[in-house]
């Protein structure tokens, strides 16, 4: 296949176990994939030899590629374990122990021992400066530069790399906070300095104070990591641009990356749902919910009309990782998902009690589940779809790596099912089930708590892991369709090459509806809309192009929490009240089920969301010649109910738009592999999406194919 020119783009995503690759050719739509083990100690040497080998092998050179688009878990496991930065904070006068204090809420209610989240910035390491601006932004106490002069000397003494800077009301008026930075600046030249006022300028010094600190705390690491990856690429001929995904969805520069790192907390993520919108269109799905199953997570994610939801808020470095609660508060825009510490390397073992218990430690990829051969000797989810025959022992990565069988029979006989008094069979079978109820069971949960029935979604799976527990996932919550689109197993970095640049803004301004000074707002905008467009051109949009939406947190007077609400473009004066309060109260009734109407209405944060237009790539993926058949054979393959099934193996390169088949059967390809239960129907589209109708009511109990 001849990729050869200015149109070649490649996307990688460093994943938990695997980093994956997806190289586009914008002019023919032509994708190859490809996918390497992470190396944990050293990202780029998994994320180079990944790029070297799908090169190599298309002669092609680092020189033909236009761009390098990037997604990485590097901001969050530095956070999750504590691996960051030595971090100075400089706070306002009385409020050094605010990031400590944090807020009155509790994760667990009646536990006398509950273990909250340490600061990122130890006791020892915060000090404080007399200043005070008031709630409207007004100067109160000016600020006492010989402070700072002093708070500079005590953090140089105490050897810090970066500074977070957070005062009191600076989302309302950050001169203070400026103030501070040029003096640092002057003072410790080369120790990077985040403001609060920058990242996170919106009301809740807790949270606000948070955001500052974990920029502060990852900043040099990414810096360091994005600036070597840049040499690299370069000393390879490598002369395009490196973009990164955002959390909430968007590509930005390398440059703002690195001022705000703490905006790619969740880039890994996000561009699978990116990606899963860009699919729902093609497999004429509106309404969807992602299943992201991966080595060490799955992620869920709900998808409207192909959009995916949207928080601002995040909770990063869980002292429980999957206990909502637990962790410290973001201000970071983010897509609205959940993580399950469920995948492919999660561990299987037994509790205090004697129970099975799926995670939510991992494997990894060093060493590893115990088929891979590389140490690995605690049985794991892709162990025990081994066993089931879900997976094949000579194709795993198209044949690359061989899983080791009588490795896997002999852990799972040692850690779980000698202890039970059961079978290695029965063992890995109840792996795989508890592993399915446990993804399902949070996903009920998640989907609860936004009113929606999954039986009126579409589940649409990828991940290595994903098309392997799709069948059984969907079973469980009663989702009538599911599809896995073509290149499922690398799909979060397919959806890298999908995505359109994008920032989100936001900028504090707290006052009543009625007695709003709607002259700030439109300066606020004003001022947002110019930053947006610096940071849109750097990342190659066009302004003419772009879409702007603006959104207002609002809450009834008193309301413990506000709503983001769409509000309209344009000038704002009085006369755009009733039509703002009416979004807010549509939006209300949409999350909680009622109207109200005779409540007072206040805004605190006013917000952008500027994107560029979405790419309209036809996608090519590989495929066989023609005239093969796709069928590779038979095997025993698990399902609960009638256990073990002689099923038909199917090459997906082989299946052509219109093929049909019925269930029990597996379809694989290079990447992942799609199981197909009994009384279940596949179809494969246009788009070469396989789309199935879990359970349909067909009287045929054995595989079939037949041209549509």
């Amino acid at each position: 296949m001849d990729m050869a020119g200015t149109g070649l783009r490649i996307g990688i995503d460093v994943g938990g176990t695997f980093t994956d690759f997806v190289l586009l050719d914008d002019r023919s739509g032509s994708v190859i994939l490809g996918k390497e083990l992470t190396s944990h100690d050293d990202p780029s040497r998994a994320i180079l030899a990944g790029m070297e080998k799908l090169l190599n092998a298309r002669d092609l050179r680092f020189s033909d590629l236009s761009s390098v688009v990037h997604a990485t878990t590097l901001v969050t496991n530095a956070i999750i374990e504590r691996k960051g930065a030595r971090v100075g904070f400089v706070t306002t006068r009385g409020f050094r122990d605010a990031i400590e204090i944090g807020n009155e809420m509790r994760y667990e209610l009646y536990d006398l021992f509950l273990q909250k989240p340490a600061p990122l910035v130890p006791r020892p390491l915060r000090v404080e400066v007399s200043e005070r601006v008031d709630a409207a932004g007004g100067i109160v106490v000016p600020l006492a530069v010989e402070d700072v002069v002093a708070a500079a000397g005590v953090l140089r003494d105490r050897q810090v790399d970066a500074i977070a800077v957070c005062l009191l009301h600076s989302y309302r008026n950050p001169v203070h906070e400026r103030q501070i930075r040029e003096i640092l600046q002057a003072e410790l030249p080369g120790i990077p300095v985040t403001l609060s006022s920058d990242v996170a300028p919106e009301i809740r010094e807790y949270e606000r104070g948070n955001t500052a600190s974990a920029n502060a705390y990852v900043q040099p690491l990414v810096t360091r990591y994005l600036a070597e990856l840049q040499a690299q690429l370069e000393a390879r001929g490598f002369e395009g641009a490196i973009h990164l995904m955002l959390s909430a969805g968007g590509l930005t520069t390398l440059a703002s990356a690195q001022a705000r790192p703490i905006h790619l907390i969740e880039s890994g993520p996000a561009a699978g749902a990116i990606a899963a919108g860009w699919f729902s269109a093609s497999s004429g799905s509106a309404d969807v919910l992602s299943f992201d199953m991966g080595g060490t997570t799955a992620k869920m994610c709900l998808l409207k009309n192909g959009e995916p939801q949207r928080s601002m808020e995040f909770e990063a470095g869980r002292v429980h990782r999957f206990r909502k609660g637990s962790g410290l508060p973001l201000k970071v825009p983010v897509i609205d998902l959940i993580e399950i510490g469920a995948g492919g390397g999660s561990i299987a073992h037994l509790n205090a009690m004697g129970l099975l218990k799926i995670g939510p430690e991992s494997a990894g990829s060093e060493p590893g589940p115990v088929c891979y051969g590389r140490g690995g000797t605690r049985p794991t989810v892709t162990d025990a779809d081994l066993v089931l025959g879900y997976l094949s022992p000579d194709y795993f990565l198209g044949g690359e790596m061989h899983l080791d069988l009588s490795a896997v029979h002999g852990a799972i006989e040692r850690e779980i099912a000698a202890p039970l008094g059961m079978s290695v069979l029965a063992a890995a079978a109840g792996i795989h089930e508890v592993v399915n109820e446990t993804m399902a069971s949070a996903t009920r949960m998640y989907l609860a708590e936004k009113g929606v029935d999954p039986r009126r979604h579409t589940l649409l799976a990828f991940g290595g892991a994903g098309p392997v527990h799709a069948y059984g996932l969907a079973r469980l919550l009663r989702i009538p369709r599911m599809v896995v689109p073509p290149g499922a197993g690398v799909m979060s970095a397919l959806g890298l090459l999908v995505a359109a640049p994008a920032i989100h803004l936001a900028r504090g301004y707290i006052s009543r509806i009625a007695a709003v000074d709607w002259s700030i707002v439109d300066a606020l905008f004003g001022a947002m809309e110019w930053e947006a467009r610096s940071i849109m051109e750097q990342a190659g949009a066009s302004w003419s192009d772009v879409e702007i939406r603006r959104f207002a947190d609002m809450r009834f007077i008193g309301q413990g929490f506000e709503i983001p609400s769409p509000i309209p473009a344009g000038g704002l004066s009085p006369g755009s009240r009733s039509e703002i309060e009416a979004s807010f109260t549509a939006a209300y009734e949409q999350r909680f089920g009622r109207r109200i109407t005779d409540i007072g209405l206040e805004a605190l944060t006013w917000r952008i969301q500027v994107s560029a237009p979405s790419r309209s790539t036809r996608l090519r993926f590989p495929e066989s010649p023609p005239g093969q058949s796709a069928e590779k054979g038979v095997r025993a393959v698990y399902f609960p109910g009638p256990g073990f099934r002689e099923c038909a193996v199917f090459d997906r390169n082989r299946l052509l738009p219109g093929t049909r088949l019925v269930g029990p059967a597996v379809v694989e390809e290079r990447e992942s592999t799609t199981v197909i239960g009994p009384k279940s129907e596949l179809v494969v589209d246009d788009a070469l999406n396989l789309v199935v109708s879990v359970n349909s009511d067909t009287s045929i109990g054995e595989a079939a194919m037949s041209a549509a």
